[in-house]
């Protein structure tokens, strides 16, 4: 069974992306998310299950996703605290807490 999925990126939020079953169907979208994504701009429609891989994102978690809740968020993924990495350089823990 195919699935078509429109793929919409956030103008306001870099690397942030919303799978939705229908092309400009936004009516599974609670309107808080909605609202921090902002206007969602079309990057491309397609056809699932596709031979095309997604970074960081399964097909399998997609298609449940398009079904129950009716679409999927994909965020950024977290950027490593450089304070964190730095502290870690120096023989200490991540964490400055841990210094008490």
């Amino acid at each position: 069974m195919t699935q078509m999925c429109a793929i919409y990126k956030s103008k306001k939020r870099p690397d942030t992306y919303l799978y939705l079953p229908k092309k400009e169907d936004f009516s599974a979208i609670p309107k808080p998310l909605l609202e921090h994504f902002g206007q969602p701009e079309l990057v491309m429609l397609m056809t699932l299950p596709s031979k095309k891989t997604f970074a960081h994102l399964d097909q399998a978690t997609l298609l449940a996703n398009l079904t129950d809740p009716g679409y999927y968020l994909q965020l950024p993924p977290l950027s490593p605290s450089l304070l964190a990495e730095h502290r870690i350089m120096l023989g200490l823990s991540p964490e400055p807490q841990q210094d008490i």
